[in-house]
């Protein structure tokens, strides 16, 4: 079966750091593209980043650029999400997502889903 676990959310201070996993298992996601998105509660679902199929291309939301990096490790089968410099405006319910090669900002064009992982920055 296609599954995709995030890990990493918790609770951080304004300013701190996490690091995000998106672990997969029955299949291998090497050629696949995979993307982290956010849904705060009231808002829309927004794609945060997004890695190709080859690693060589990734894609970020504006308002994390410089803040987030995507990387994948196919050996483990997973990809990361790093996060710093982190704001309360980065608390949401992090999600990510498995697409065809390339990448796509819209979460419409994805298939299979975690189940989703909470960060929440706070003093």
């Amino acid at each position: 079966q296609l599954q995709l676990v995030e890990s990493g959310g918790g609770l951080v201070q304004p300013g701190g750091s996490l690091r995000l996993s998106c672990a997969a298992s029955g299949f291998k996601l090497d050629y696949y593209a995979i993307g982290w998105f956010r849904q705060a509660p009231g808002k829309e679902r927004e794609g945060v980043s997004c890695i190709s199929g080859s690693g060589g291309s990734t894609n970020y939301l504006d308002s994390v650029k410089g803040r987030f990096t995507i990387s994948r490790d196919n050996a483990a089968n997973t990809v990361y999400l790093q996060m710093n410099s982190l704001k309360p405006e980065d608390t949401a319910v992090y999600y990510c997502a498995v697409k065809g090669y390339y990448c796509s900002a819209n979460a419409a064009n994805f298939g299979s889903w975690g189940q989703g992982t909470q960060v929440t920055v706070s003093s």
